[in-house]
């Protein structure tokens, strides 16, 4: 499980520390995947979680044609990385630029993945997640 949140700056080379929580055997031994995140956010999964999601694409109840665009969509903007020995990642230009990640960065856990935010757009969704939360809490409460 990924808890908490940890701030970075990327390097001139576009790479940045994996937080040593993180750090699993999983990730050390198999790499991890990085792809776009929906709210101009990069998200990191262990192969095991990127699995799990090409498997239920497969059997899932899509038309043929649609699974070919939406396997399309997410796998051709999906990157395999290493850390390094130094326990850095190299983030993809095209990622950073789906992100606007130029300096700062928080990587936060979020249970079974990992997302890569610009330090700017974390600080607004950070806000706009508490809000929701509390009122879905609340929601969830009243049943």
């Amino acid at each position: 499980m990924f808890i908490g949140e940890y701030e970075y700056r990327v390097d001139e080379k576009g790479r940045v520390p994996v937080p040593p929580k993180f750090r699993t055997e999983e990730l050390k031994r198999d790499g991890m995947v990085l792809s776009p995140g929906m709210e101009k956010s990069i998200t990191l999964y262990p192969p095991s979680e990127w699995k799990k999601i090409a498997e239920s694409l497969a059997a899932g109840p899509l038309l043929p044609s649609k699974l070919r665009k939406l396997s399309r969509a997410m796998f051709s903007t999906a990157f395999s990385v290493e850390m390094d020995g130094q326990g850095r990642i190299m983030i993809p230009t095209q990622l950073r630029e789906h992100a606007g990640i130029i300096g700062e960065v928080v990587i936060t856990g979020t249970n079974a993945f990992i997302e890569i935010w610009s330090k700017e757009q974390w600080t607004a969704e950070k806000i706009d997640s508490l809000r929701e939360s509390w009122h879905n809490i609340e929601t969830m409460e009243r049943r």
